[in-house]
């Protein structure tokens, strides 16, 4: 099951707020078992924000993707949708509960008097407004809902809001509804060792052959140019199945031992 994540919002590419989405959703991730395979960060605009959606929705990725689903012009997740998909948008019924919901608390929080059809109330009913055929998301914070879609296989996207303290509860409960029966179902194991003052190339035909022999196993190598009174070195490791990453490390640290290579565990 591969996973990716798409940000979206002007205000990360600008600098003007810094992305904590893509840290959270590791870590959701990791707890469970499950591994991210790609991320992409996109601003509004509507062109960009569609095409994408058209590419990963012609998949079987499982999609979150955060940012745009409001109701104010610089919003436009919600309506790329629907034209990705080829649907309208429609209100969804139980987003519309939700959000009468959500108006009623603020009326009542606020002392006011209580009136569903005043010009801010009905426009606030277009944050239900999904692609047609979609579910909602449940939104604990203040109740206005994301939405699902799924496609063609076994592919699904979902939205929720730019804000953390919405989208993360409810991707939580959404790996936690839909996925729970994947977690902790392809257990990896990694491990990593410090290899100081080598180059690279002396160190790839010992990666290729681990490669090679052991084809559930990725090898990665991360140099480090030395810098802070740090030495210069290169995080050389190997990721996979367990049994085979197990043994693939072995291998590893009898090649570095072969080349004389001065290392550590990272």
């Amino acid at each position: 099951m591969a996973i990716g994540l798409i940000i979206i919002g002007d205000e990360i590419l600008s600098g003007r707020r810094v992305d904590k989405h893509f840290p959270k959703i590791l870590e959701m991730l990791t707890a469970r078992g499950l591994t991210l395979s790609w991320a992409e960060y996109i601003g509004d605009d509507p062109e960009r924000i569609t095409a994408t959606l058209k590419r990963t929705l012609d998949s079987d990725d499982i999609v979150f993707c955060t940012g745009g689903i409001g109701a104010t012009p610089d919003d436009h997740t919600r309506q790329c949708a629907a034209a990705a998909l080829g649907v309208p948008l429609v209100l969804h019924p139980e987003a519309r509960e939700k959000i009468r919901e959500r108006i009623a608390d603020t009326a009542r929080d606020a002392g006011a008097t209580l009136d569903y059809d005043t010009p801010d109330n009905l426009h606030r009913l277009k944050m239900g407004e999904f692609p047609q055929g979609a579910d909602i998301i449940p939104n604990p914070f203040n109740k206005i809902p994301g939405f699902t879609v799924r496609h063609q296989g076994a592919g699904a996207h979902h939205f929720a809001p730019g804000f953390p303290v919405m989208a993360w509860p409810m991707f939580e409960w959404v790996l936690d509804t839909y996925y729970a029966d994947q977690f902790h179902k392809n257990p990896q194991l990694e491990q990593s060792v410090l290899v100081f003052e080598a180059m690279e190339s002396t160190l790839t035909p010992l990666m290729e052959a681990i490669e090679a022999e052991f084809p559930l196993v990725k090898v990665f190598s991360l140099p480090h140019v030395g810098e802070g009174g740090v030495r210069r070195h290169i995080d050389l490791g190997v990721k996979g199945e367990p049994v085979q990453s197990a043994a693939a490390f072995a291998k590893m640290l009898a090649g570095l031992d072969q080349l004389k290579a001065e290392y550590r565990p990272a």
